[in-house]
């Protein structure tokens, strides 16, 4: 059922009356609550048993579980989907012939043929791709993983939408964000500054010393794109002490870092990036207050060793890690200690993380429940409360779209934001109710294959456990007020109501 405007709002309010918190405002957390918040944080929302799991485990022993993914095994029927998507398995450069330029038909071809050949990438990469981050964010055990590639995917932000970034951005997730994302900063930086999806995204493949000897075409200029962002958005901040002559002398010291086509025509395991001295500026740069002496691509290893342990990009990273984890508004004494943990760890973000999960501020009653969550993060966790397994992954990008937040679709390279400003309005409420009672009856599309109805037998998403799986979230009088509704609506006013839609 498809709540009106004027019903959906009249709904929520009186649901936002009725859930209302009580209590002592600085009252502890209690267990139950603690287990809640870890999964609401560290995870996208509990499923059914997970609050019980955690309490009995306790909130550290899960955390430091969580903290370590590699000790987490993935379920075997989880790796086998996984395994069986054809284009996930694909190299950076297999993905370039199979789909790529190398693939596209002849001049003689039709205009027709030649676009058919344009949209194959995206009838085929993108379900895959959309597939496999959806099923290992709701199902894998591995959850601070998923949010922190996630955190991480934005942070380094690329758009699916741009020509050739099409075919690498999964393997970008894969194979430069998700092993790192838990791991060091720098090591980090230097995958994605070495993935051909990165520097085809922000033209870094097109950027060539002047007067270099290959210089030629549209290899022909210095193109300072890269370079910005890298500074701007990926490590310093735009309040980081940089000037407009250290993006152009960054960009001359990673002038010749690009994407080798030929050999990316070769198949096989190549993973695209290479380094061309012939394209290089080889004079001596002026970078952040130092001299760079001519190196070749050592240059730009030594400039991002120089951009990772800067304490700008200290305090840059450690501020948002507040604001995903803590609050909107970030507690400037926490960023100090979270970017002193940065610096005296050299980047171990698991270091820094566990210090924010240490922290009284992660678990003030004050920050509980506090944050909105974003279109991905009610998605996810919705689909998660309710166990709705994902068998078609078309509808859950569908969705996404519709609630301006599609995966791998943000156009430009800041990325999405997560802060409830962003998202906090009537018809994005109103769009989230109607999804939510989209969800109940047990027939989303969602969960069964593409072009199917759905079964006589299906059963609706049952009221009682899922009030059981978000026990810690509804008090009793929101309780006692979805037990009077119809039952029809009672999943739509659990997922639809304020409660729901924090974290």
């Amino acid at each position: 059922m498809q709540l009106s405007r004027k019903h959906g709002v009249v709904g929520l309010l009186a649901l936002s009356l009725a859930g209302a918190c009580g209590g002592a405002f600085a009252q502890a957390l209690n267990s139950q609550e603690q287990a809640l918040h870890v999964l609401n944080r560290l995870a996208y929302g509990p499923r059914p048993g997970d609050v019980a799991t955690v309490e009995k485990m306790g909130v550290k022993r899960y955390i430091d579980e969580q903290l370590n993914p590699e000790r987490i095994p993935l379920p075997a029927e989880l790796q086998s989907r996984l395994d069986g998507l054809a284009t996930y398995q694909m190299s950076t450069s297999q993905l370039y012939v199979a789909y790529g330029p190398p693939s596209f038909p002849p001049n003689t071809a039709s205009a027709d043929e030649k676009n058919a050949a344009r949209q194959r990438a995206a009838k085929e990469i993108t379900p895959q791709s959309h597939a496999a981050r959806l099923w290992l964010a709701t199902e894998s055990p591995r959850q601070l993983q998923e949010v922190m590639t996630e955190f991480w995917f934005n942070h380094f932000n690329i758009f699916e939408g741009k020509e050739w970034v099409r075919y690498w951005a999964a393997d970008y997730e894969k194979n430069a964000i998700r092993p790192n994302a838990l791991g060091n900063f720098r090591q980090l930086l230097g995958a994605v500054a070495h993935h051909p999806a990165m520097l085809y995204y922000l033209d870094n493949w097109l950027s060539s010393g002047a007067n270099t000897p290959q210089a030629k075409g549209r290899f022909k200029g210095l193109n300072e794109n890269y370079a910005r962002e890298l500074m701007e958005l990926h490590t310093l901040g735009v309040d980081g002490g940089y000037t407009q002559a250290d993006v152009i002398s960054l960009a001359r010291i990673l002038s010749g870092w690009t994407i080798v086509v030929p050999d990316m025509k070769q198949g096989g395991d190549r993973v695209g990036f290479a380094f061309n001295p012939q394209r290089h500026d080889s004079a001596a740069k002026q970078f952040l207050g130092r001299t760079i002496t001519p190196a070749g691509q050592q240059e730009g290893e030594q400039a991002l060793d120089m951009l990772a342990r800067n304490p700008a990009t200290a305090r840059f990273i450690a501020t948002k890690l507040v604001q995903y984890f803590v609050s909107d508004q970030a507690d400037p004494a926490l960023v100090d200690k979270l970017a002193q943990r940065f610096l005296a760890s050299d980047g171990d973000i698991k270091t820094v993380l566990r210090t924010l999960f240490d922290s009284p501020q992660f678990w003030s009653r004050r920050n509980y429940q506090s944050q909105f969550k974003t279109p991905y993060q009610y998605v996810v966790s919705s689909l998660r409360a309710t166990a709705t397994p994902v068998v078609n992954a078309r509808p859950v990008s569908g969705v996404l779209n519709q609630f301006g937040m599609p995966l791998y679709g943000w156009l430009t390279p800041e990325g999405y934001k997560f802060s409830e400003e962003a998202w906090l309005n009537p018809d994005a409420l109103l769009r989230r109710i109607n999804f939510a009672n989209g969800l109940s009856n047990g027939k989303s599309p969602i969960a069964r294959a593409e072009n199917t109805q759905p079964a006589a037998n299906a059963e609706a998403v049952d009221p009682v456990r899922l009030i059981q799986t978000l026990s810690p979230l509804l008090d009793q009088n929101a309780v006692t007020a979805i037990a009077a509704a119809p039952p029809n609506l009672q999943v739509g006013l659990i997922l639809g109501g304020p409660a729901f839609m924090r974290r």
